[in-house]
């Protein structure tokens, strides 16, 4: 009977360490602020970043523009007015070829300008040789307008899948995310856009504004937000100085 017991304990034991071994392979996460952090993922191969791990009070303010010619202005000189130097521009590559005025505005005040894509349309929905090819259009249009080859890219919608995070590794892109939606796309008000975004927003955060003309309240928005967090005591980096040299926080792609 003690044979039989101590057999057992040891068959115990062994299932407990391989199912904390699995814990592990899956993907040990939890949940926090509406948002999922991984540190341990199932992939292994390339990821989106949505914020970094840092305790340096850093945040990356970035805006999407995919069309209009409204609201980039407004919001360039509400950055302009509050001295903000730093930010990140995720231009849709059509947009871009029209609009090459505002985008060398952009260009010249400094500003980081990563690709948002050809076609704003979801990638996952692609085969491989479609996402490459809408990949490398924005590239090379966005090289052409900027004089620069951009090394980040936001996919329209949000939107990817494995095959559309590989490909983009392999063609030198970081896909970049965000932690705080700023929800400026579904004009709710100025105070809730405010409201949100301060009280979301954390050591190296990825915020997600938008400067289409869709957005008609962002401009609006952006002064407070601005003011609030630096009272805070937040410094604005751009995604590339906030990325470098910290550990990235990503999340689990079906």
């Amino acid at each position: 009977m003690n044979f039989i017991w101590v057999f057992s304990g040891k068959q115990i034991k062994r299932t407990l360490v391989i199912a904390v071994a699995i814990l592990f392979a899956l993907g040990i996460f939890y949940a926090e602020n509406e948002n999922v952090q991984v540190f341990f993922p199932l992939d292994t191969g390339p990821q989106a970043i949505y914020s970094v791990n840092t305790d340096k009070k850093q945040v990356a303010l970035t805006f999407d523009i995919s069309w209009g010619e409204e609201r980039a202005g407004p919001i360039l000189d509400v950055l302009e007015q509050k001295g903000l130097k730093k930010a990140t521009f995720f231009l849709s590559s059509p947009w871009a070829e029209t609009h090459p005025d505002i985008v060398k505005r952009i260009d010249d005040m400094g500003y980081e300008i990563g690709s948002h894509g050809h076609r704003h349309d979801n990638y996952s929905s692609y085969n491989e040789h479609q996402i490459r090819t809408q990949i490398s259009k924005a590239d090379q249009n966005l090289t052409e307008v900027t004089g620069k080859k951009p090394k980040l890219i936001r996919f329209p919608n949000g939107d990817f899948d494995k095959r559309v995070l590989r490909i983009a590794d392999q063609m030198g892109y970081k896909t970049i995310q965000w932690d705080t939606d700023s929800l400026d796309w579904m004009n709710p008000g100025k105070d809730k856009i405010i409201q949100r975004v301060v009280k979301k927003a954390h050591p190296g955060d990825i915020i997600l504004m938008h400067a289409s003309d869709s957005c008609k309240q962002t401009h609006e928005a952006l002064p407070a937000i601005i003011d609030s967090l630096r009272a805070k005591g937040y410094e604005f980096v751009t995604v590339s100085e906030l990325i470098a040299g910290s550990e990235v926080k990503m999340k689990p792609v079906e």
